[in-house]
């Protein structure tokens, strides 16, 4: 197989019958070209198919024009949904994005970054894993970087996160407005802050309305399915059964509800179930899930509007935003009024 020939700027000029610099122009939009110019240069690029060397181009103007974007669990439906904001953002702006997957391993994700900053990315999304301690490096080098979901303690760079607290808050005062009185909550990780802030709200919750907060009805740990399978179990275990349980994540719901069919425990006449994330089959399933849907769509293209301002900020300016977002409540069918108390004889 012979090799594909490269065509240069020269080729593409001399098919349009125009000047290399009028290529240059319509290819850079540094100076205005007539439209009858300008389709003539992108028809003979196409005929051609030609593509400017992105490489040189960048050595010229310091700009990649490509972002990265770092996520802990690809298998995580919530994760994919704020990369579409990200990538549909970028896209409008000119920018490419390369996806990087830390599987929640630090190893991993110290490895994403630098391989993103040896490729002279503008700038990176990070949502970091549960021991970050990589991106230190790339913030002392002050490398455009906004933490998108979980933000490190002490952070004092830009994020872009869900008002968790108040998520927390309001799923709990749900259950509380139905009737319930035993409510559990199945955690995440407490290193990580969306899990932290939701607990909070939790508790914010239960303690305005002078109701108690057992230890044993607060379990977590892990962000896995396994993991809220095993946290289920524990909780499902305990005496007297909690009538409703908050579950701080989409994941550790899927396992919650095998603990749940384990203990043939009906949802919502003996169990009400609150998730995090809504998605279009929470609408199907049976029952119906009530959740506290996140806005992962904005927030991923809040979070490139965001490194966009940082990397075109000039160098005196320092730009620290940290933006919140509002959370809904979804109510569907697995919440329900707690069945009636048996009678003390």
């Amino acid at each position: 197989m012979s090799e594909r020939t490269k065509f240069t700027m020269r080729d593409v000029a001399r098919l349009a019958n125009v000047s290399t610099s009028t290529v240059s122009a319509v290819i850079n939009e540094t100076v205005a070209v007539s439209p009858e110019r300008k389709k003539r240069v992108q028809d003979a690029m196409a005929a051609l198919d030609y593509h400017p060397d992105e490489v040189a181009r960048s050595l010229k103007t310091g700009r990649t024009n490509v972002i990265g974007v770092v996520i802990p669990d690809i298998t995580n439906a919530f994760y994919p949904e704020v990369i579409s904001g990200v990538e549909e953002a970028a896209r409008q702006a000119g920018y490419g994005v390369l996806f990087c997957n830390s599987s929640e391993d630090a190893h991993n994700e110290a490895r994403h970054l630098a391989m993103l900053s040896a490729r002279r990315v503008d700038g990176v999304i990070l949502a970091c894993c549960a021991t970050p301690s990589a991106f230190d490096a790339v913030i002392r080098r002050r490398f455009p970087m906004v933490f998108v979901d979980r933000v490190p303690p002490g952070t004092i760079g830009s994020t872009v996160s869900s008002d968790n607290v108040d998520a927390g808050y309001e799923a709990t005062k749900h259950l509380i407005k139905l009737g319930h009185k035993r409510i559990a909550m199945l955690i995440g990780t407490l290193d990580l802050s969306p899990h932290r802030d939701r607990l909070d709200g939790f508790r914010k919750a239960m303690q305005e309305y002078h109701l108690p907060i057992r230890d044993e009805y607060l379990i977590g740990g892990g962000v896995q399915i396994e993991d809220g399978r095993k946290a289920g179990l524990q909780l499902l275990a305990c005496s007297p059964c909690p009538t409703a349980i908050v579950v701080s994540n989409n994941k550790l719901l899927l396992g919650l509800f095998e603990a749940i069919d384990k203990r043939k425990i009906k949802i919502p006449a003996q169990l009400s179930v609150v998730g995090f994330d809504d998605y279009v089959w929470n609408r199907y399933v049976t029952p119906s899930l009530t959740v506290i849907a996140q806005p992962t769509g904005e927030m991923g293209r809040c979070a490139f509007e965001l490194l966009h301002q940082i990397i075109n900020a000039s160098s005196n300016d320092v730009i620290t935003k940290q933006i919140q977002l509002k959370t809904e409540l979804h109510v569907r069918n697995s919440t329900a009024a707690p069945a009636p108390e048996p009678r003390k004889k």
